[in-house]
C-alpha cells in the first residue's frame, strides 16, 4: 500500500508525567483500520519539549518512512483525526498558575466567593490554611435587577412603567439600577493598569436578564481585554455562588488552555485541518478546539478512561441472557490515587457540583469519585492500626524498591508478595537506569516494619502477612468510593461488572471484587492506557441548558419546556454540522432538571419514551433516596439537551462464546514463580506456585485457573486462587469467580474474637463509610439551606449501650453531644421497639440548641437493639419568639422554640405525621415571656407520652413543610445506615462486628492515652500534675478549667469547678456540647489519624458543676451560647490549658 494512502487517527492522553498515544492507521480509500498500537513517552522533555507533538512526529516518521527533523513543522496532511485529553488546566488550577483574574460582581457581594460555602476539608487540622484565591481583584458593579412575583402584577403594579418588562421565560423583571458606563470604564481602566488579564463577570439574576453582563463585556472588549467570561453563558443557572466560582474558573484557565493549544498547533504545518482536532471535556464528550473551555476541562484526563471502559465492556451487558448485571464499575488505579465511576450501559451519570482545589465547579462532569490510594501510597503503622496513604511517596524518591532511599508503599507490598516481579518489570532503576527493582531493599524495610508491629501488638506476623495486611487495607480504602457510588445511590455492587484499568489496577482486581461481592471482572488489552483508547471512541458533544422556573405538568410548563428543547437541539445541531457531522451522525438526549418544591437537590431526568417525566422522576428519587414527597409539587429548574456525534470506526464486538476452548494445559507458560496469597478457608497467607503467562501469547478462548499472573505490555494481571480467566474474542481478559462463596466470618459462639491490626483498619473504614453514606443521603435530600449549603448536620452510629462507634466529621459541635443524646434515650425510653424512630432536641436530653433536631433509629437483631444510628440536622425554624428560632434576647428555653425529650415519629414503619404536625405547630398564641422565677421550673415529663412533649403555650414552627421534608430526609439517612449495618453483620456475623466495634473504641482510647503521656512529658510536667486556665465571657462570667494529667494511668481529669453560674441571658452551654468541645480538642491534639468514637473519652473524667454556665438547668436559655460561642470558648480554654 502506498504511504500516501495512509491516514492517521491519534488519540492522546497527556498526563502530568507520561503521555499515552493510541494510533489507528487507516486506508484512505476503504476508511478501514489496518493497524493500531500504543506509544508512550514523557509529557515534557528538555530535548523535544511537548510530549504529544513529539509522539506524533515519531509515529509519522516511522510509518511514512520519511525523516521529520526534531522540532520542525510536523506535516498535517495525513492526520485524519487528533483527539486529546490533558491535565494542563488541572495542573494550572492545583498549582495556581492561571491568568491574573478580576471578579466583577453586583454591588454588595464583594465577599461572595471569599465566603463560599461551609465545606470543611479537615476539621481536625489546626493549621489548615485557605486555598489561594483564583482571582486577584474584586470590582463591585453598581447595578441591580429584581425578579417580580407575578402576584404583584395581579395586584396592580403599573406594567407600563419602563423599568418593568417580561423576558422570554415570561418572568417579570424590574431594573432597579442600570449600569453606569462611565463608572464601569473607570473601574476597568484601573484593572488594566494593575495588569489584570482576564475578567469574570457575575451579576445577580443574569440568567434571567443578561443585558448588563453583555454591556460590561462590550466596554471591556473596547479596552482590549481578551479573556472575558460571562456567567450567563458559562453557567446559565440560578445560584450565584457556584455560578460565580465556575465563571471565574473559566476566566482563570482559558488563557492557559489557549496558550497551550496555540503552542501545540503551531508545531504543525498549514495542512493540519483544525476541524478534525478535538479535546476531551469533563463530561466525557469531545469539544472542537475552538470551543474547549477552562470550566469544562478539569476532568479532561480521567474522562477518557471512563469512555474507554464503557465502550470496551458494554457488550457484557448487551449479551447477557438473564439480565443479572445492572451496570459496569470503572476502576482506574494509578500511582497516587484511584478513580471510580459507574456506567449503566446507556449513559453516564453527570453531576453538576464538585469541589476541586478549593473551587466549587458546577458544569456537567462525570461522577468520578477519587480516593488517595494507589501504587505509591505510603504504608505506616500507628497506634495498632495499619495505614495506607493518603500521603504518596511520589515518583522520586518513590517506593523503597526504586532504590532512591524512599518509603514503603503499596508497590513494595506487591513486590514482597511476588505479585510484582522484577524479572518482568522495566529495568530503569539504579545509577545508570538499567537495573531491576531492588527487592532486597524492600524486604529489609518490611522486616523492620514487621518487627515494630510484632513488638507493639505482641504478635508473631511474618513479612508476608504484614504485606498482605497492607494490601487488604488498601483494597478496602478503594472499595469505599465504590460503595458510595452504588450502595449510596440505592444499588448493590454485586449487580455490577468491574472493569479494571490504570497501571496498578489489575494487581488488585480480584481482591477488590471479592470485597464487594462482584463476580466478574473485565480487563481490556489496553487497560494500562485505556484513557487514550477511550478518546478514540468518544463522542463529540454539544451540551447546553436553559434555566426555566416552573412546575411540572402545571399550566403550559411542558409546552415551554418542549419549545426550549427544540431551540437548544437546533443550536447544538448547527455547531456539530460545522465540525463535519451530518444529521444521521447526531443523537439528541433531552432532560429536565426536576426537584421537589422547597428542596435543593435536583435530579436530571432523561426524557422517557412515554414522555412521563413525573413518573421517571419519582422512580429515580425513590431508588436513590428511599422515599417520595407526595404532598410536594415537582419543580422544573432547567431544560437541557445533550447532542452527541461520532464517526469513529466501529469496534469489532467482543464475545465470550466459542465452539472450542484452549485449555490451560495447552498454553505456553513463561515461568513459574512463588507468589503469596491469602488462603481464605484456612485464614492464613501462604506460598503458591504461580504460572506466569504473556498476554501476547494468549489466544481467544484460552482458559486459565488461578493462581496465575498475566504479563501485559502496560500492566500485570494478578489472578487469585479463587478466580478463573477466559480470553475473549478480541483478546481481552474476563475474570470470573470459580464458585459462589459464603463470605460471612464463622465465629464459634464460645470462642473469643482476637484483635487483628489489619481487620482493625478495615473495620474502621467500614464503620466510617456507613456514617458518610448517611450524610450523603441527608445532604442530597434535605430542604434547609443549613443542611444543603452550610452542611450543618452530622451522622453517626452507636453501639448497643449508646457509645459512639463512628461519627462522620461533619461538624465539631456535634461530635460528642450526639452520644449523650442516644444514651439519654436508652436510659429513659424503656419500651423502644423495632421500626420505632425517635425525635429529640431538648438540651437536657443530649441536645444542643433547639433547631438541631436529632432522629434516632435502633437496629434490631433477634429482638434486641444491637446498634443505633442517628443524625442531627439544623432546621430553618422550630418556633420561638423570632423567625429562625435563634432569638438574641431569650430569657428561657420556651422562648427559643418547641422542645421534645422523646417523641416517637415512626411506629411500625409508618410516619406518625399527624402527631408530628401537632408537635411542630402545637401552639395557638404567641409566647409570653415568663417571670424570672420560672427559670428553675421543670418542664412536663415527656417520657411516657412522647407525642405530648413540650406543651407550652407558645408559637410553633413557621416552616412546617420544610420541617417535614427535612425530617423525612433524616429518616431516609437513618434507613440507609440501618441497611448498611445489617449488610455488614450479614457479611461478618454480629459477634465479629461487635468485637471490632469494641477494638476500635479501645484503639481510640489508646491513642488519647498516648497523647496525654506525650503532652505531659513535652511540657515537662510531673507524673501527676495539673494546669489551670481561665477565660471570661463579655458579661464577666468565668470559665475555669483545671486539667490534671496522670502519666501513671495515662488519664486526665477535666474539672470545670469554679466556672460561673448559669445566667439569665442565652449564653449558657448544655453539658452535651461541653463534652463535644472536650472530644474535639482531644482529637485535634492527637498527631495521627485515629478513629473518632467514645474511646476518646474513656481515659477522661469530667467534672462540671450543675446549674453552671457549662451545665445549666433544664429551662435555661442556651441559644446564642450554642450557636456562636459554645464550641469556641470551652475549646479555647481547653487549648489554653
Amino acid at each position: 500500500m502506498s504511504k500516501e494512502n495512509l491516514l492517521f487517527n491519534f488519540s492522546i492522553d497527556r498526563g502530568g508525567t507520561f503521555t499515552d498515544i493510541y494510533v489507528e492507521i487507516l486506508d484512505k480509500e476503504s476508511n478501514q483500520v489496518n493497524k493500531s498500537y500504543v506509544y508512550k513517552l514523557l509529557s515534557e522533555d528538555k530535548e523535544y519539549g511537548d510530549g504529544p507533538k513529539e509522539g506524533i512526529r515519531r509515529i509519522l516518521e516511522k510509518e511514512l518512512e520519511t525523516e521529520i527533523p526534531l522540532n520542525s513543522k510536523i506535516p498535517g496532511k495525513q492526520i485524519n483525526s487528533l483527539r486529546m485529553g490533558t491535565t494542563v488546566a488541572t495542573n494550572a488550577l492545583l498549582e495556581r498558575k492561571g491568568a491574573k483574574t478580576a471578579l466583577l460582581v453586583t454591588k454588595g457581594f464583594r465577599d461572595l466567593l471569599y465566603i463560599g460555602n461551609q465545606t470543611r476539608p479537615d476539621i481536625f487540622d489546626l493549621s489548615m490554611a485557605r486555598e489561594k484565591s483564583i482571582f486577584e481583584e474584586v470590582v463591585e458593579i453598581d447595578e441591580r435587577i429584581r425578579i417580580i412575583n407575578p402576584q404583584e402584577i395581579e395586584n396592580g403594579i403599573n406594567y407600563a412603567e419602563k423599568t418593568i418588562f417580561q423576558n422570554d421565560l415570561k418572568e417579570y423583571l424590574e431594573i432597579i439600577k442600570s449600569v453606569n458606563k462611565q463608572k464601569v470604564m473607570e473601574q476597568l481602566n484601573e484593572l488594566k493598569e494593575k495588569g489584570i488579564e482576564a475578567l469574570s463577570i457575575v451579576l445577580m439574576h443574569s440568567p434571567s436578564f443578561s443585558d448588563h453582563e453583555k454591556q460590561i463585556y462590550k466596554y471591556a472588549k473596547d479596552l482590549g481585554f481578551k479573556q472575558i467570561s460571562l456567567s450567563h453563558e458559562v453557567m446559565p443557572m440560578i445560584k450565584i455562588v457556584p455560578r460565580g466560582f465556575t465563571t471565574t474558573l473559566d476566566a482563570y484557565l482559558n488563557p492557559v488552555i489557549h496558550s497551550y493549544l496555540t503552542a501545540f498547533t503551531t508545531g504543525f504545518d498549514e495542512d493540519l485541518k483544525f476541524q478534525n482536532i478535538f479535546f476531551m471535556q469533563s463530561d466525557g464528550g469531545l469539544a472542537a478546539i475552538k470551543e474547549f473551555r477552562g470550566s469544562r476541562s478539569i476532568l479532561s484526563g480521567p474522562a477518557g478512561g471512563s469512555i474507554g471502559y464503557a465502550q470496551t465492556s458494554k457488550f457484557l451487558l448487551e449479551q447477557q441472557k438473564e439480565k443479572k448485571y445492572k451496570g459496569i464499575i470503572g476502576f482506574d488505579m494509578g500511582g497516587t490515587s484511584t478513580d471510580v465511576s459507574t456506567y449503566d450501559g446507556v449513559q453516564f451519570e453527570h453531576i453538576f457540583d464538585a469541589q476541586i482545589a478549593g473551587v466549587q465547579i458546577n458544569t456537567p462532569h462525570l461522577d468520578i469519585n477519587t480516593v488517595a490510594a494507589g501504587g505509591g501510597s505510603k504504608l505506616s503503622f500507628y497506634n495498632g492500626i495499619f495505614k495506607v496513604g493518603p500521603e504518596s511517596v511520589g515518583a522520586l524518591p518513590g517506593p523503597v524498591c526504586y532504590g532512591h532511599d524512599g518509603q514503603l508503599a503499596v508497590t513494595d507490598a506487591n513486590l514482597i508478595l511476588g505479585r510484582v516481579n522484577p524479572k518482568y518489570f522495566p529495568k530503569i532503576f539504579g545509577p545508570k537506569k538499567n537495573e531491576p527493582l531492588f527487592k532486597d531493599l524492600a524486604i529489609k524495610k518490611f522486616q523492620e516494619l514487621t518487627d515494630q508491629i510484632n513488638k507493639a501488638d505482641n504478635t508473631n506476623l511474618t513479612i508476608y502477612e504484614v504485606a498482605q495486611g497492607y494490601i487488604k487495607v488498601a483494597n478496602e480504602s478503594m472499595c469505599r468510593p465504590i460503595r458510595t457510588l452504588t450502595q449510596g445511590k440505592g444499588s448493590d455492587p454485586r449487580n455490577f461488572i468491574l472493569n479494571i484499568f490504570g497501571g496498578a489496577g489489575a494487581q488488585h482486581a480480584c481482591a477488590v471484587a471479592k470485597n464487594l461481592g462482584i463476580k466478574e471482572i473485565f480487563i481490556h488489552e489496553y487497560s494500562g492506557v485505556l484513557s487514550a483508547f477511550g478518546l478514540a471512541r468518544a463522542d463529540v458533544v454539544q451540551d447546553n441548558s436553559h434555566p426555566f422556573q416552573s412546575y411540572l405538568n402545571e399550566g403550559d410548563s411542558i409546552k415551554i419546556s418542549k419549545d426550549l428543547m427544540h431551540k437548544l437541539q437546533k443550536a447544538n445541531t448547527e455547531k456539530l454540522k460545522k465540525n463535519g457531522f451530518e444529521d444521521n451522525d447526531i443523537k439528541h438526549f433531552k432532560y429536565l432538571s426536576l426537584l421537589y418544591e422547597g428542596t435543593d437537590t435536583s435530579i436530571m431526568v432523561l426524557e422517557p419514551e412515554d414522555g412521563d417525566f413525573q413518573k421517571a422522576f419519582q422512580e429515580q428519587h425513590q431508588q436513590e433516596f428511599g422515599f417520595l414527597q407526595q404532598n410536594k409539587r415537582i419543580k422544573i429548574e432547567s431544560v437541557r439537551v445533550r447532542s452527541t456525534a461520532n464517526k469513529s470506526p466501529e469496534i469489532q464486538e467482543d464475545s465470550l462464546i466459542f465452539e472450542n476452548y484452549i485449555e490451560e494445559e495447552e498454553l505456553s507458560v513463561l515461568s513459574t514463580e512463588s507468589v503469596y496469597f491469602e488462603n481464605y478457608e484456612e485464614k492464613k497467607v501462604q506460598e503458591y506456585d504461580c504460572k506466569v503467562y504473556e498476554m501476547k501469547n494468549l489466544q481467544p478462548s484460552s482458559k486459565i485457573n488461578g493462581p496465575a499472573i498475566i504479563i501485559n505490555e502496560t500492566s500485570t494481571i494478578v489472578i487469585l486462587p479463587e478466580w478463573k480467566v477466559l480470553i475473549t474474542k478480541n483478546k481481552n481478559v474476563l475474570l470470573q469467580l470459580k464458585k459462589e462463596e459464603h463470605t460471612k466470618v464463622n465465629v464459634d459462639s464460645k470462642s473469643e474474637v482476637k484483635s487483628n491490626p489489619i481487620e482493625l483498619s478495615i473495620f474502621s473504614n467500614r464503620f466510617m463509610s456507613i456514617a458518610e453514606q448517611m450524610g450523603r443521603v441527608l445532604q442530597k435530600t434535605g430542604t434547609s439551606t443549613n443542611i444543603k449549603e452550610r452542611l450543618d448536620f452530622s451522622c453517626a452510629l452507636f453501639g448497643p449501650k449508646g457509645n459512639l462507634v463512628a461519627n462522620a466529621p461533619h461538624l465539631p459541635v456535634h461530635l460528642g453531644s450526639m452520644q449523650e443524646c442516644v444514651k439519654w434515650q436508652i436510659n429513659n425510653y424503656k419500651n423502644w421497639t423495632e421500626d420505632e424512630i425517635i425525635l429529640t432536641n431538648h438540651p437536657h436530653a443530649g441536645g444542643s440548641h433547639l433547631p438541631d433536631i436529632n432522629i434516632i433509629t435502633p437496629v434490631f437483631h433477634d429482638g434486641k437493639p444491637i446498634f443505633y444510628v442517628a443524625c442531627r440536622g439544623h432546621h430553618a425554624d422550630v418556633g420561638g419568639i423570632t423567625p429562625g428560632s435563634m432569638p438574641p434576647f431569650s430569657k428561657n428555653l420556651q422562648e427559643e422554640g418547641i422542645a421534645a425529650k422523646t417523641l416517637v415519629i415512626v411506629r411500625d414503619g409508618q410516619l406518625l405525621e399527624q402527631e408530628l404536625i401537632k408537635f411542630l405547630t402545637q401552639s395557638e398564641t404567641s409566647p409570653k415571656a415568663p417571670q424570672q422565677n420560672q427559670q428553675k421550673e421543670q418542664p412536663q415529663k415527656t417520657d411516657s407520652q412522647p407525642q405530648e412533649a413540650n406543651q407550652w403555650n407558645g408559637r410553633g414552627t413557621r416552616t412546617l413543610q420544610d420541617n417535614l421534608s427535612d425530617l423525612r430526609a433524616q429518616i431516609a439517612a437513618n434507613n440507609q445506615g440501618v441497611k448498611l449495618i445489617k449488610s455488614l453483620i450479614n457479611e461478618y456475623s454480629l459477634k465479629y462486628v461487635h468485637a471490632y466495634m469494641n477494638f476500635i473504641q479501645k484503639n481510640a482510647e489508646n491513642g488519647v492515652r498516648h497523647m496525654l503521656e506525650t503532652l505531659s512529658k513535652r511540657n515537662k510536667m510531673k507524673e501527676v500534675d495539673y494546669v489551670i486556665s481561665e477565660d471570661y465571657m463579655d458579661d464577666g462570667s468565668k470559665i475555669r478549667l483545671k486539667l490534671t494529667i496522670d502519666r501513671t494511668t495515662k488519664s486526665a481529669i477535666f474539672d470545670f469547678t469554679g466556672t460561673g453560674y448559669e445566667v439569665l441571658t442565652n449564653i449558657n452551654c448544655p453539658r452535651s456540647v461541653t463534652m463535644s468541645a472536650i472530644i474535639y480538642c482531644l482529637r485535634c491534639l492527637v498527631d495521627e489519624e485515629i478513629p473518632l468514637n467514645s474511646g476518646c473519652l474513656t481515659p477522661i473524667d469530667v467534672i462540671i458543676p450543675e446549674n453552671s454556665l457549662l451545665n445549666p438547668s433544664e429551662n435555661a436559655p442556651i441559644e446564642q451560647r450554642t450557636q456562636f460561642q459554645k464550641p469556641s470558648k470551652p475549646a479555647e480554654t481547653l487549648k489554653a490549658a
